[in-house]
């Protein structure tokens, strides 16, 4: 029998091996063989006498917990069996915690500490006190934000007429006279006070990492970021390709808005609020969000493409965010994001685990001229000696050749005498083409 996620075959007993009883201990249990090796062979064990008084007491002594220590015979060969019950309390090894994850054995530190150890006392990060926040630190605009995004839905309770701090009773966002983590993220005035890294990073990046254009740091609590995110997509990241049926002009959305604020919805959702911001990345061709944290124990990312159950990280925010209307408590998430790219004829979305986190990649369709030809790139050196703001202008020109010179001054954050500025040194640089006149002509990219 191969060895399994609770199952390890071990040649032979080394006090190391403490440490693998430790992490099944804190995970599901599991069973370790000693006298088997990475196939299950028995091996004989000649120590074994000595190894069945030994390891229970080394088991005892360095962990407190007891163990069933079995000894086996097979073919005249001994080997012993060590099964190992999971706890519902926190087992360290001499100060450190290890855990069993799939079939590797590893070390919590940090957050994962953290979180394992309020998990073994029955709580989430989000669901602790936040010792130096008070009802004032609420802002009661995004509450009434909240309340107003949650009227289609008719999942809240009735609010009218409550407090503040009545209405956090009404969510479980309060413990005794304090309120929670869960209610500074939801709702803080200033929630960085407490938690520096809530925020999301924008970023707009060329053909790689290193190639960053420009970005935007959008900072504030979950309802406000949820807004002024998909803002910040909207009228500066995310460029519209345009048509012209007769007199009518038709933009035309790169990826699915419900795909979109699922994903952030996600990312805001099941982070680590003690871990790093979350970040988004937009390409021409794709755009991703990472947030750092590891899936639940037992979901797998293939999981995460069919139905399955939910399991948030943050289950008060989680529940405040189905109260709001924001999200479902059906695991479907990952499900409504897969299948709004399928209706839109989009590539199927890539989930990857990715520097401690999770990150998912929404693709775009290649961006189409009047003839249905791929845009192509005017020459590279030619372009990278103009500057960036002319590099970027050329980029949206490709894409909407019809955009007017106030519409690229809003997309791209800058005046309209800036850009332009940037056209008429691209004009000068034979790089870009005014074909038409102001109002009814297009811009065309020198190739």
């Amino acid at each position: 029998m191969p060895e399994q996620q609770n199952i390890e075959y071990k040649q032979s007993w080394h006090d190391d091996y403490l440490k693998w009883v430790c992490g099944f201990a804190n995970a599901i249990g599991g069973i370790i063989y000693i006298g088997r090796d990475d196939a299950g062979n028995v091996v004989h064990l000649t120590d074994y006498v000595r190894l069945m008084e030994d390891i229970p007491n080394k088991i005892r002594n360095a962990m407190g917990i007891i163990c069933d220590v079995q000894l086996h015979d097979e073919e005249d060969k001994k080997y012993i069996s060590i099964k190992v019950n999971p706890y519902s309390v926190a087992v360290s090894l001499r100060g450190r915690f290890y855990y069993r994850s799939g079939s590797t054995k590893m070390e919590l530190t940090g957050v994962e500490l953290n979180e394992f150890l309020l998990k073994k006392a029955g709580k989430t990060w989000d669901d602790v006190a936040e010792e130096g926040a008070t009802v004032k630190d609420i802002d009661e605009k995004s509450i009434e934000k909240f309340i107003e995004d949650s009227r289609d839905k008719g999942r809240l309770p009735e609010t009218k007429g409550l407090s503040t701090f009545q209405f956090l009773e009404k969510l479980k966002l309060t413990d005794g006279k304090k309120i929670k983590r869960a209610a500074v993220i939801m709702f803080g005035k200033d929630p960085m006070r407490f938690y520096p890294n809530l925020q999301v990073k924008i970023g707009r990046f060329g053909i790689d990492a290193a190639d960053i254009r420009f970005q935007e740091v959008v900072e504030g609590n979950l309802v406000q970021m949820l807004h002024e995110v998909q803002v910040q997509l909207n009228y500066k990241f995310l460029t519209r390709p345009i048509t012209f049926e007769g007199f009518q002009r038709s933009e035309h959305e790169l990826y699915p808005v419900s795909a979109l604020r699922e994903m952030l919805l996600n990312a805001l959702v099941h982070r680590t609020y003690m871990g790093a911001t979350i970040q988004m990345r937009v390409y021409d061709d794709r755009l991703s969000i990472w947030n750092e944290g590891t899936l639940p124990y037992g979901l797998s990312l293939e999981d995460l493409k069919k139905e399955h159950s939910s399991r948030p990280r943050n289950p008060l925010l989680a529940n405040a965010c189905f109260l709001g209307g924001y999200i479902d408590t059906w695991g479907r998430g990952t499900l409504k994001i897969m299948n709004a790219c399928k209706e839109k004829g989009l590539p199927e979305p890539e989930i990857i685990e990715k520097n401690g986190g999770i990150s998912m990649t929404l693709f775009s369709h290649p961006f189409l001229n009047g003839d249905g030809k791929k845009v192509g790139k005017a020459s590279g050196k030619r372009r990278e000696s103009v500057g960036k703001t002319s590099e970027i202008i050329l980029d949206v020109c490709e894409k909407q050749k019809y955009i007017t010179i106030p519409e690229l001054a809003k997309l791209i954050g800058i005046t309209e005498r800036s850009v332009e500025r940037n056209i008429q040194k691209l004009q000068a640089a034979e790089l870009l083409r005014r074909v038409g006149g102001r109002k009814e002509g297009y811009w065309e990219v020198v190739k």
